[in-house]
């Protein structure tokens, strides 16, 4: 009904009578239907793979079944562990091999030489020094004969794997996919203004040795001025380009070309920030040589990364048309693209880049991101203001009036926003407090019930509870329905400004929420829908299928991506609230402004409470066996595990310390699980109970990570002494050298032993490090000891010299100066896993996966 308001104006205010609340089902199952349709079937598209017999009629095509066969041939040598005849022999013999293929049927405008590099050095790893001795490079440069430009494109993947691993995602996977797009490009007869130098790297897992070694010192690295870095952090599915540049943004405008364009800002800033666990050779190339690039891997099937079960069977052959398609398309174009002449005249700041569904691309630079953010707000902001003018003018209700509901229910949202987080987090903590974290490890479906249900039930239950109680109010339904979307719209403006203002780029996806909404409000306007009851739901709801359609993709992304991940993250922290958040932030996306068209149903109470009856139904299940997080060789849970033989000794060189042990390193949040497992191995001891009384707990620490998860890592002593493989390793003080007075002394020392050992320094007595032969960057940044050196070599297993210089002004050198500790990991022989280890090994559960080798630490004062 209407009536005359005092302006003279017919007022529409009528109560509509709401919608059975059983068309709340089919509500919900229209977003559902559209993600399984749209979402869940795009993210898992592949290409269909060419094979041998397309070969004929597709000349110029990456062949998938190719790379497929090459896969199959490298994964047949076994695990490639820098130090291992393997790697540094048996793959060199392979990549000669396949050069020699490429040769054979190669054009004859080309050339391609081959060269294998072997280096030595050192640079920071984060917090410790990452040393290299003899490690290998196997490097293919790919030009037209008699082109003299000097400016390359380099294609780097690398060939080494994790102990026990076969390496055929990671990243055995990009290796391949690298051979044959130099095999495809290197027969077809195509111009190419630009050399190629295709970098098979032999030492990334060391970490990223190799790539340090060519940047730093390979006769080619000065001319390498653009790079597509090739690796892997799953097995299969789509890669993604996840870095670019930086400051380089006209790399995109050549990457959007790609048949299968898979990127996104989010993961660039999450990986820089440091919140993915993991690092890449794009860093290296960057940091050390200066290369802008594009930084690509796998990331979809992560629960076998890094692990045995990262074989050739699990990858899918389509997966190779896919990134085969992509790099190839790629090589071609930044090998004759303009800007690797002068690559500084176009550095120009940071990229914003996204695809959508894989469909197309789309880039823009962090300037152009900044104006567009502000205009949209500017806009936004607008058309609340005349919505809020014309609900006024059609309600009766004067402007004030509207101003005045409009802050209640800002307030409203504002709150209903942070009840969702805090519902969300709620259920983070009382699921890590029951010890039933990573429920959804396995079975992702649980986290709707566990996190997205939480914080609808959130987001909706105030507002239902506001709308109930002011029935009678002149403003209409639907104009209250609208206040709470542009409430909600007028916090993501705020949080885009915010984002945008300390220059996060991922604002975008803030912005395109706003975006969509602006749309739906101006066609309201526009057509006068906004007046009527349902009318507007409809402008609405169309204009979200876009959004929800690109946020779940995203959301669902990330979620694949961080889950695997979960279970190699430590034990520190709380793998919940990583994914309580996660869902908290895309749920402001994607159901920010579905949820307020729940209050046109009826029994909307009872609508909103079914949500937080789903969370505890879900709640539920996660902490019966139905929510248990592992399962045999698809999603395992992981451990690392030494058996040791450590020897302490005291100043006069007698000692103090000498037995044998387990040092089991848990890597994930549920490290008790197999605790009746590990403490039938023997008395168990946390790690962190000797850390303040030895050097870096005296143990064997394989990196500087092992140190931080000292607190959740067991030391279990036993009996049995491991069976090393070959001599332990020894340190020799050569001789001591008095520098200046009697104030300052140098120490000369030597050190043999297996291909990968950690060298942990500390000054006693007041004496101050003054000097080293590693890298000395720790000493410039004058940083306090203990510190902590890990070495590696390849080929090259010649002594290991080094000098420490320190400085006594307190006291005499009668006094101990150095304590020094060495540990020894034998990490790719088989006898490490024979006799006593084995033994253990067997008491761990089937749905485990324990990378183990065996290991000595030895520590002495001088």
């Amino acid at each position: 009904m209407g009536f005359k308001s005092k302006y003279n104006i017919d007022v529409d205010y009528e109560v509509p009578k709401k919608l059975q609340w059983y068309y709340a089902p089919a509500f919900f199952g229209f977003w559902f239907v559209i993600y399984l349709s749209l979402v869940n079937t795009q993210i898992n598209h592949l290409p269909k793979p060419l094979t041998h017999k397309d070969e004929a009629t597709h000349p110029r095509d990456f062949i998938a079944q190719r790379a497929e066969d090459t896969l199959i041939e490298l994964t047949r040598i076994g695990p490639r562990v820098v130090g291992s005849v393997n790697n540094e022999v048996t793959t060199i013999q392979f990549f000669r091999d396949e050069v020699a293929k490429v040769q054979a049927v190669a054009n004859d405008r080309f050339e391609i030489e081959l060269d294998v590099q072997q280096a030595t050095g050192a640079y920071m790893h984060w917090t410790m020094v990452n040393m290299y001795q003899g490690i290998q490079n196997v490097v293919v440069r790919l030009r037209e004969k008699g082109n003299t430009n000097e400016n390359y494109l380099l294609i780097n993947s690398h060939y080494d794997s994790v102990p026990g691993s076969p390496g055929a995602a990671d990243d055995g996977s990009m290796v391949a996919t690298m051979l044959e797009v130099m095999r495809v490009i290197a027969k077809t007869d195509e111009s190419m203004d630009h050399p190629i130098v295709f970098l098979f790297n032999g030492a990334e897992e060391n970490p990223l040795q190799a790539s340090h070694a060519f940047i730093t010192q390979h006769k080619w690295a000065k001319n390498c001025k653009a790079l597509i870095n090739l690796d892997a952090a799953g097995n299969g599915g789509r890669e993604v380009l996840f870095q670019s540049g930086p400051n380089h943004p006209w790399l995109m405008k050549y990457y959007r070309k790609v048949p299968h364009p898979f990127a996104n800002t989010l993961g660039e800033e999450m990986f820089q920030a440091g919140l993915i666990p993991s690092d890449t050779d794009f860093r290296i190339f960057r940091d050390y040589g200066g290369v802008p690039g594009l930084d690509m891997a796998y990331i979809f099937n992560g629960y076998v990364y890094h692990t045995k079960f990262d074989r050739l069977n699990v990858f899918p052959r389509a997966s190779f048309q896919h990134t085969g398609d992509n790099v190839l398309a790629l090589t071609r174009a930044l090998a004759n693209a303009p800007e690797l002449d002068d690559t500084a005249a176009y550095a120009e700041g940071h990229n914003v880049f996204y695809d959508f569904l894989g469909w197309f691309m789309i880039f823009y630079t962090q300037t152009t991101s900044i104006i567009i953010n502000m205009i949209v707000s500017v806009v936004a902001l607008l058309a609340v203001g005349i919505s809020l003018y014309f609900m006024s003018a059609r309600s009766g209700c004067s402007w004030n009036a509207v101003l005045v509901r409009f802050g209640i229910i800002f307030g409203i949202q504002i709150v209903s926003l942070a009840l969702a987080l805090g519902l969300a987090l709620l259920v983070a903590v009382f699921m890590d407090g029951v010890e039933r974290s990573l429920s959804w490890f396995t079975q992702m479906w649980l986290i709707i019930g566990l996190y997205l249900f939480p914080i609808i039930f959130g987001m909706s239950l105030l507002p239902a509870l506001y709308l109930e109680k002011t029935k009678k109010d002149p403003l209409s339904l639907g104009f209250r329905i609208q206040l709470i979307m542009h409430s909600h719209c007028v916090c993501l403006v705020i949080l885009m400004i915010v984002l945008t203002a300390v220059e996060i780029r991922s604002a975008y996806f803030i912005m395109l929420s706003v975006f969509f909404d602006i749309i739906a409000l101006i066609i309201n306007l526009i057509t006068k829908w906004h007046r009527k009851a349902y009318w507007f739901a409809i402008a609405v709801t169309i204009c979200q299928i876009l959004p929800f359609t690109y946020f779940t993709y995203i959301c669902t992304a990330a979620l694949k991506t961080l889950i695997p991940m979960q279970g190699r993250s430590g034990s520190s922290a709380n793998p919940e609230m990583t994914i309580a958040l996660l869902m908290w932030l895309f749920s402001l996306m994607f159901a920010g402004f579905i949820v307020p068209l729940i209050m046109f149903f009826r029994k909307t109470r009872t609508i909103v409470l079914c949500f937080l009856a789903g969370t505890i139904l879900f709640i539920i299940i996660a902490v019966t066996p139905a929510g248990f997080p592992y399962q045999a060789k698809t999603s395992v849970q992981r451990y690392a595990l030494i058996h040791v033989h450590r020897v302490l000794h005291n100043a006069d060189g007698s000692t103090r310390i000498d037995e044998s042990g387990i040092y089991v390193y848990p890597q994930d949040r549920r490290y008790n699980i197999a605790e009746d497992e590990i403490k039938a191995i023997g008395e168990t001891h946390k790690v962190s109970e000797f850390c303040d009384e030895e050097m870096f707990c005296g143990m064997p620490l394989y990196n500087h990570r092992w140190h931080k998860a000292r607190e959740y890592s067991l030391w279990i002593p036993i009996s049995e002494t491991p069976a090393v493989p070959s001599a332990y390793p020894i340190l020799t003080l050569q001789e001591t050298t008095e520098l200046e007075g009697t104030t300052q002394r140098r120490f000369n020392f030597s050190l043999t032993g297996p291909d990968h050992m950690t060298i942990f320094v500390n000054v006693k007595n007041d004496a101050k490090l003054l000097n080293w032969s590693f890298n000395e960057t720790l000493i410039r940044e004058n940083k306090p000891p203990p510190h902590f050196v890990y070495f590696s070599y390849g080929l090259d297993n010649s002594a290991l010299e080094f000098t420490i210089d320190v400085e006594k002004t307190t006291s005499t050198f009668d006094t101990p100066t150095l304590e020094i500790g060495i540990g020894g990991h034998w990490v790719h022989h088989d006898i490490a896993r024979s006799q006593g280890v084995s033994a253990h090994l067997d008491r761990f559960p089937s749905y485990t996966y324990v990378q183990a080798w065996v290991g000595t630490y030895e520590s002495w004062y001088f």
